[in-house]
């Protein structure tokens, strides 16, 4: 009886517990980096991994470099062999906390949240804030953001031969629905 007791007790201190994080595997990154005239530069990854403290406002993200796809294979092998690294820099990361974050004031009309962190792409890390737009949807959370990067703040090398047809800023778009 007593284990009965003990077991009933983990796992609903494990239950509420898990109740403060929402998570998604599903979830979506799309970068831009065209230049108007030439060929598009994007990529989407749909496998991202987010994790979202809903007491604290802390959230994480993850995404394998190697899921981005572009349309162009080419494109995509000259991403991860010569600019990213893939290889040698598998993931990209961001951690950090969305500002002033009460799970319970959220609706179905998206509220605009400051996410402050680091993203971490090529083995440098760079400080990152964006506006979010947050919003609760069928007992879910959905996330949108976006923000700008540039390559060289994380050390990736454009040839000059290409530089042209590249834009000197990535637009970077998130969606997570936790």
């Amino acid at each position: 009886m007593k284990k009965i007791i003990t077991i009933f007790l983990l796992v609903a201190s494990f239950l509420s517990f898990s109740q403060d994080k929402k998570v998604t595997k599903t979830g979506k990154i799309t970068f831009e980096a065209s230049v108007p005239s030439f060929e598009e530069v994007k990529a989407t990854n749909e496998g991202v991994s987010c994790i979202l403290n809903t007491k604290t406002g802390e959230i994480a993200a993850l995404a394998l470099v190697k899921g981005f796809r572009f349309k162009v294979a080419l494109m995509e092998e000259h991403f991860n062999e010569n600019y990213i690294e893939s290889g040698k820099y598998p993931k990209a990361i961001f951690k950090g906390k969305v500002e002033n974050f009460d799970v319970s004031k959220l609706t179905e009309t998206p509220q605009k949240f400051n996410i402050n962190g680091t993203l971490e792409i090529h083995g440098k890390t760079k400080e990152i804030s964006s506006i979010a737009l947050i919003k609760k949807s069928g007992g879910k959370i959905e996330i949108d953001t976006d923000f700008s990067v540039k390559p060289e703040d994380f050390d990736i090398k454009i040839p000059s031969v290409v530089s042209s047809k590249v834009a000197k800023t990535v637009d970077v778009k998130c969606h997570f629905s936790l």
